[in-house]
């Protein structure tokens, strides 16, 4: 690991709640409200969109099964009606998106804005340690969601010719192989085709729901709170246990917030409330009406709603939409894993640019990663009724935390008063904690899987963490000021032509390569630059803050270079536009200096010695810091330590 990895984060974050960045708050994105609403539902809701495939037929023909009876029917789609209403629309799209990072949304993006409000307060700690879990289930979340979405699609197959049942899952592998070998092209030219896809395929189950519906018209009255209520009195523990089933209705709810930077709050509000929740409630109601009329369509109550005629382009459809939805949370996990690493709390990995808007990434541990898992996932579950339990606890988890993030916006960054926030929040609460509870009725049956890839991916992000911390603290004693360095090195090394710039991890103290530079090689460049690089706690930086030079004399600086956690660190760029450094930056007459520690495990206090061991392990398997601030890579000199933490 070289010093230069180990980023300092700092710097002002601003909560406006009132401010509306419709264009992702930082200028990169154009165009009417209504084009980015139709680029959203592209995107940012193939997840919830392709729930009607699995969240009716696994309610009543599930792990919890509920009799298939008018009673029951009705309850569920008042519960999935008002679930939709109340933790979509009024939590996320009302209430959460309000809290934005300079435009963006997400649970690190959100982490790194509380963090500002609360840091050095005694429950600080918990509350990074809970966002942190909160990404960790993402993750779980990004590997079942491909899996249990295209196979829900595919299913299909057998639904309409049961004899092609034995396909399926051959089907479903290669899809899910080929949507992840072409991660590596970049996804800008396929994106441009998503919105109009996702915006027939909610128009066509609209138009099939409705039309469901004038069958049997009294399945509408099944939006009145009461009946859900009537089901919950009539049947309690059954109620409960189906809620398990139930909330697959609102998965991808946190999605809305997650993708909000790249379409800003509006589009997505617009597009929410104008297209896609009235297409899904028509299609539950359309699959309500049906069940009631034809109990036997619960085999697939989804592809059952099509006349014979349409049967097979319904299916293409919603596997195109399945593989869109895919193709959404797969983007979204190497998003969220370049602002972790950028945030300190994973290792640096290649990340690699598809396009010129620096959303477009592509980062290959990630991805061959992820493809592994979700072909396992497919292969020992087999079918999408069984990934289905495994689902609801990763979505319901995240759910439950974002609660608690919520609450410390509220109260610590908006200054709500009490009466104006606890029955909001006691709502959210109420509601997040039964959904949670039902879905731990199903960790026999799956419900492991994200709890088990949720532990081991939060084991391995807060070992990152702390281990950097105490590699950096070790580096910092002993260390002496630059002040006292500059001036006693200058007079007793020989000083040779050029630039040499020492990447350090820290603002304070002398970089250990510029002390095992002159030490063994007893020289020193005509100018001598100090860089630090520092990822602030917001997405963007400005220009007028991208640095500041501070000068020693004899040809001694100090650099530091800001960085937003969503920003490309691209050192030499950055350099190029400094001119205070006596002269301007040319790479061709510059070398830099990576110091590269080695772990070795000991018995000191501060970590497990496993978890030494596990970091130790890491810290081998990171990314070289080379490529990571796209350094030249012929003017770059290593110089290596061992270190005890």
């Amino acid at each position: 690991m070289s010093e230069a990895a180990d980023f300092a984060v700092s710097g002002p974050a601003a909560a406006n709640p009132s401010h509306d960045h419709a264009g992702g708050g930082h200028g990169h994105h154009q165009g009417s409200v209504i084009k980015l609403a139709v680029g959203a539902i592209g995107v940012v809701f193939g997840d919830i969109g392709t729930s009607p495939l699995y969240a009716m037929r696994d309610t009543f023909a599930g792990h919890h099964p509920l009799p298939l009876d008018a009673l029951h029917v009705f309850g569920i789609v008042s519960l999935m009606f008002w679930s939709m209403m109340i933790i979509v629309t009024v939590k996320y799209v009302t209430v959460i998106m309000r809290a934005d990072n300079k435009g963006e949304g997400g649970s690190l993006a959100l982490l790194a804005l509380i963090n500002q409000s609360i840091s050095g307060k005694r429950w600080s700690a918990g509350i990074v340690l809970l966002g942190v879990f909160a990404t960790s289930l993402f993750y779980g979340d990004s590997m079942i969601t491909p899996a249990v979405s295209v196979m829900g699609a595919i299913e299909g197959l057998a639904v309409y010719r049961p004899e092609l049942a034995p396909l399926v899952v051959p089907m479903v592998v290669g899809v899910l192989v080929g949507l992840f070998v072409i991660q590596s092209r970049g996804t800008a030219k396929v994106a441009t085709l998503f919105g109009p896809v996702m915006l027939t395929y909610f128009a066509v189950i609209a138009v099939l729901g409705a039309l469901s519906i004038a069958d049997h018209p009294q399945v509408i009255a099944a939006l009145s709170p009461h009946y859900a209520v009537q089901l919950f009195m009539a049947d309690p523990f059954r109620g409960f246990l189906a809620m398990g089933a139930a909330v697959l209705a609102v998965t991808g709810a946190e999605a809305l917030y997650a993708d909000m930077g790249h379409f800003g709050r509006s589009p997505i509000r617009v597009s929410w409330l104008a297209l896609v929740l009235p297409a899904l409630v028509l299609n539950y109601l359309g699959q309500a009406s049906l069940l009631v009329r034809h109990p036997e369509a619960l085999a697939s109550p989804f592809y059952y709603l099509a006349p014979q005629w349409f049967q097979w382009p319904l299916l293409g459809l919603a596997c195109a939409a399945a593989i869109i939805a895919s193709q959404a949370v797969i983007t979204g996990a190497f998003s969220v894993t370049q602002q972790a690493i950028q945030l300190g709390f994973i290792p640096r990995m290649t990340i690699k640019y598809t396009s010129l808007n620096a959303g477009q990434i592509y980062i290959p541990v990630i991805n061959w990663a992820l493809m592994i898992a979700v072909i396992l996932l497919v292969l020992v579950f087999e079918r999408s009724s069984n990934l289905t339990a495994a689902y609801g606890i990763a979505v319901t988890g995240a759910m439950a935390i974002d609660n608690v993030l919520l609450a410390v916006v509220v109260l610590q960054l908006w200054n709500w008063r009490l009466w104006q926030a606890v029955p909001l929040l006691g709502l959210f609460f109420a509601l997040d904690a039964a959904y949670l509870s039902a879905n731990f009725t199903k960790i026999p049956d799956g419900g492991w899987v994200p709890l088990v890839m949720g532990l081991s991916i939060f084991t391995l992000l807060t070992t990152w963490s702390k281990g950097r911390a105490l590699m950096r603290q070790n580096m910092a004693e002993g260390s002496i000021p630059f002040e006292v360095f500059a001036k006693s090195a200058h007079s007793s090394a020989a000083r040779v032509p050029g630039t040499a710039v020492f990447m350090s991890s820290t603002a304070h103290g002398v970089p250990s390569a510029l002390l095992h530079n002159i030490k063994h090689n007893k020289v020193l460049h005509e100018r001598v630059v100090v860089l630090t690089v520092a990822i602030q706690d917001v997405p963007y930086v400005d220009d007028a803050e991208r640095f500041t030079v501070k000068q020693y004399g004899a040809g001694f600086f100090k650099v530091a270079l800001r960085f937003g956690f969503l920003e490309e660190t691209d050192v030499p760029a950055a350099l190029t536009r400094i001119s205070m450094c006596g002269e301007p930056f040319e790479m061709m007459k510059t070398s830099f200096f990576l110091s590269r520690q080695t772990l070795i495990p000991s018995s000191k206090p501060g970590m497990a010695l496993w978890r030494e061991k596990l970091f130790a392990w890491m810290l081998r398997n990171a990314a070289s810091a080379m490529e990571f601030f796209r350094l030249p890579t012929n003017r770059v000199v290593e110089l290596g330590s061992q270190v005890e933490i």
